[in-house]
C-alpha cells in the first residue's frame, strides 16, 4: 500500500493494509516521509511488527509516522523466514540517500545475486529475497550528475537485474516508484484520493479508504510519483510478455476486488458454474468451505439447480495461535476453525466444493466430519485444475512431493479422502470462466501471442500444468554472468 502527498498518509496507510490482511497475516508495517525543511534532512519514520495489522498498530500513536508520504506492506512468507528483520517494508541509507521497499511476489534469482552481493563485501540484515533490492541500489554507479536521472536510472538499472516476480513501492525522500515486473504476475492498481496518488495491491483497499480507482498498472510499467502531482511513466524491461497469476481469480485475491482487468467474484462464480457442467452430481445440497470456496459454490449451485447450505461454519474469531490440549482431541486443528451443521447434513448427499486440496489432509478431515455429522453421501468439487507444482513467483505452496496431486491418480486421491467422488475444473473450463464463458472468446485471448511469435497462455498456470514463464530458481544457478558494479 502507498499513499504520496496527503497529510494522513500513514494512517491511509494503516487502513489500506487492514482491508488487505488477507493477503498476508504474518507481520506488517508502515514507513512515512517527512520532506527536508528549516535546515531538517528529510527522514524515513517506520513502525513494524509481528502478527496481523490491528494487533501491530493497536494503540499506536501515527504521530510516530509523521510526513505526507508513506508505503506499507503485510508479510506472508514465500522467501525467509517468519521473522521480524524480514518484516516489510524494509529501510536503508544509501548513497543515494535514505530508501525503503515494499515487494509481493518472489525473486527466483535472489540467491545467485546475494551469493555474488555478499562475495563483493555486502552484509545482509534478513533473510528476505527483497533485501537484495536495496543493496543493488546501494551499488549502483553514478552516471550523471542531475539526481532526478540518477535516481530513475538507478532504480531501474538495479530492476533490470531481477528475475521472478516483483510490484513494487520504492520510496526516497523526494520520490517514489511504483513497478511491475515485465510478466505481471503480482497485481498493483492506482487510485486518487482526495486528489492524491494511492498504490495497492488491491482495489478493495480503496474501497475501504474511498479512494476512486483509476487504472492497474500495465505489467513491466515503472511510475515515478514527483513533488506537486509529478507524474512520469516509462517501461524499462524491453520484452513485455504478459503471464498474470491464475491463482489470484483461484484463491489469493479478495472476492470484491477487481485483479487484472476483472471482477474476482465473477470469476469466482463462474469457475463454479463451469464445474457444475463439467462433473454434474446427483446430490441434494450444495455445501461450501468457508470462506474460499463460497463464491465459487454460489454458482455450482446456480448453474445445476441444487440448494445451496451451510453445512460447514466457520469461526471467524480463531486468531493466529491457539494453546491445543495435550489430551487428544481428534482433528482439533479442524475443529478449532469448521464444525459440520448436522441439522443441515443429516441424511443428504451433499456436494462439498472447495477452491482447491494442496496436501489434502484438512479436506479429509472435513469429510470424516461431514461424515460423523450424518451426511449420506459427500461428492467433492473442485473449482480449479489439481494443483501439481509448486509455485516459485509469491505464492507458498509445498513442495512438489507435498502436493497430493502430484503423488495420487484421482483415484487414490478419491479413496485418500474417503470421498464417494471427487472432481476438478479442467484448465480449459478454468479459462473459459476466466473469460467470461465464451469459449471461442477464450481461445483466442488463452493462446493469441505477439505477431509473429508462437502461441502462448494469458495466465501463468504453473501449479496446475508445470509450465513456468520464466522458469525455476534452479535454472538461475548461483553464479552470475554480469558482475555487479563496485
Amino acid at each position: 500500500m502507498g499513499v504520496w502527498e496527503h497529510p494522513e498518509a500513514a494512517n491511509i496507510c494503516y487502513l489500506g493494509l487492514f482491508a488487505q490482511q488477507h493477503r498476508g497475516q504474518e507481520g506488517a508495517g508502515v514507513v512515512s516521509r517527512t520532506r527536508s525543511q528549516d535546515g531538517a534532512p528529510s527522514r524515513l519514520h517506520a513502525h513494524r511488527g509481528m502478527g496481523l495489522v490491528a494487533d501491530v498498530f493497536e494503540n499506536f500513536d501515527f504521530e510516530l509516522l509523521p510526513g505526507d508520504s508513506s508505503i506499507g506492506h503485510v508479510r506472508y512468507t514465500t522467501a525467509g523466514g517468519n521473522l521480524l528483520s524480514n518484516v516489510q517494508p524494509l529501510r536503508a541509507d544509501i548513497s543515494i540517500g535514505p530508501v525503503a521497499i515494499a515487494h509481493n511476489g518472489n525473486l527466483i534469482n535472489s540467491d545467485a545475486l546475494k551469493d555474488e552481493l555478499i562475495r563483493s563485501g555486502a552484509i545482509f540484515n534478513s533473510t528476505a529475497d527483497t533485501e537484495v533490492i536495496l543493496h543493488l541500489l546501494a551499488r549502483a554507479p553514478r552516471l550523471h550528475a542531475d539526481r532526478d536521472t540518477y535516481v530513475r536510472e538507478a532504480v531501474i538499472a538495479s530492476l533490470q537485474r531481477l528475475k521472478g516476480a516483483y510490484s513494487l513501492l520504492i520510496m526516497f525522500e523526494d520520490r517514489m516508484f511504483a513497478v511491475r515486473d515485465p510478466n505481471g504476475f503480482r497485481p498493483l492498481c492506482v487510485g486518487l484520493l482526495d486528489g492524491s496518488v494511492v498504490v495497492a495491491s488491491e482495489t478493495c483497499a480503496f474501497d475501504l479508504i474511498g479512494a476512486d480507482y483509476v487504472r492497474e498498472l500495465a505489467p513491466g510499467e515503472l511510475l515515478e510519483l514527483t513533488p506537486s502531482g509529478g507524474e512520469r511513466s516509462v517501461f524499462p524491461f524491453g520484452v513485455v510478455r504478459e503471464t498474470p497469476c491464475v491463482f489470484e481469480y483461484v484463491y489469493f485475491a479478495r472476492p470484491d476486488s477487481k485483479v487484472f482487468g476483472r471482477d474476482v467474484y465473477g470469476v469466482r462464480r463462474r469457475l463454479g458454474a463451469e464445474l457444475a457442467r463439467e462433473h454434474p452430481v446427483a446430490a441434494d445440497l450444495v455445501v461450501p468451505v468457508p470462506d474460499s470456496g463460497m463464491t465459487a459454490a454460489l454458482g455450482y449451485a446456480s448453474e445445476s439447480g441444487l440448494p445451496l447450505e451451510l453445512g460447514l461454519i466457520r469461526n471467524h474469531y480463531v486468531g493466529r495461535t491457539f494453546i491445543e490440549p495435550k489430551q487428544s482431541i481428534r482433528d482439533f486443528g479442524v475443529k478449532i476453525k469448521h464444525n459440520a451443521n448436522a441439522e443441515v447434513l443429516r441424511g443428504k448427499s451433499i456436494v462439498v466444493v472447495d477452491d482447491s486440496i494442496v496436501r489434502g489432509t484438512t479436506s479429509r478431515k472435513l469429510v470424516a466430519m461431514f461424515r460423523r455429522a450424518g451426511a449420506k453421501e459427500v461428492h467433492m468439487r473442485i473449482s480449479a485444475p489439481p494443483t501439481i507444482d509448486p509455485c516459485y513467483y509469491g505464492i507458498d505452496t509445498p513442495q512438489k512431493e507435498e502436493l497430493v496431486a502430484s503423488r495420487l491418480s484421482l483415484s487414490e486421491i478419491k479413496d485418500f479422502l474417503e470421498v464417494d467422488s471427487i472432481a476438478y475444473l479442467s484448465v480449459e473450463g478454468m479459462y473459459r470462466a476466466i473469460h467470461g464463458g465464451d469459449p471461442e472468446n477464450a481461445a483466442k485471448k488463452h493462446e493469441a501471442g505477439a505477431p509473429g511469435e508462437p502461441p502462448r497462455k494469458r495466465f501463468c498456470d504453473a501449479c496446475f500444468t508445470g509450465n513456468y514463464p520464466i522458469g525455476t530458481p534452479s535454472d538461475c544457478g548461483k553464479k552470475q554472468t554480469e558482475l555487479l558494479p563496485s
